[in-house]
């Protein structure tokens, strides 16, 4: 059988520890783990956890919980993105980890309003959090270069939704 693991540059900055070092800056790229996308979505992930952890009592079955699951679902996406063979696929996944994360950034914002943590910690948050959806957005980027010339739809059973090439989600937004 051959070996079908492809190689790209290593993306894995923020972990010293990077087990599938290549010389040359190349890594075995095997698991979403590998994704920069995703490692900078799990550091997020668990600082938002920070902030269920110091909740009150009081929101600790509303806004907590909903903290947790939009957390969760962050990463949760990314991976199983990465885990589908289709670009269109990864893609729609990638733009529901992207909402997850807006929900985040919503979740900070009531954090700020009802004077649950300090202001400069939550805007020190905010940015954490807008740093990952540029992660994100590159991510997102890099898919549809490599999707560009492929097919452009997602086929589900019988139904085939099409992307417009035009309309690119993950383009920069202006400040």
């Amino acid at each position: 059988m051959p070996d079908t693991r492809y190689s790209v540059t290593s993306l894995n900055r923020y972990n010293d520890k990077n087990p599938g070092a290549q010389p040359g800056g190349t890594a075995s790229f095997q698991t979403f783990e590998n994704l920069e996308a995703y490692q900078v979505a799990r550091e997020f992930r668990k600082a938002m956890y920070g902030v269920n952890r110091r909740l009150s009592d009081f929101e600790k079955f509303e806004l907590a919980s909903q903290i947790q699951r939009a957390a969760v679902s962050l990463t949760n996406n990314i991976a199983e993105g990465h885990g589908r063979y289709h670009y269109p696929d990864q893609i729609k996944f990638l733009l529901q980890a992207r909402g997850s994360l807006s929900e985040l950034v919503d979740d900070l914002n009531v954090c700020l309003d009802e004077n649950y943590l300090p202001a400069a910690e939550i805007e020190t948050l905010k940015s954490h959090g807008w740093r990952t959806l540029n992660v994100i957005n590159g991510y997102g980027r890099f898919l549809r270069q490599k999707k560009a010339g492929k097919a452009s739809a997602l086929h589900e059973g019988e139904a085939a939704v099409a992307f417009d090439e035009n309309d690119d989600p993950f383009a920069e937004a202006p400040l």
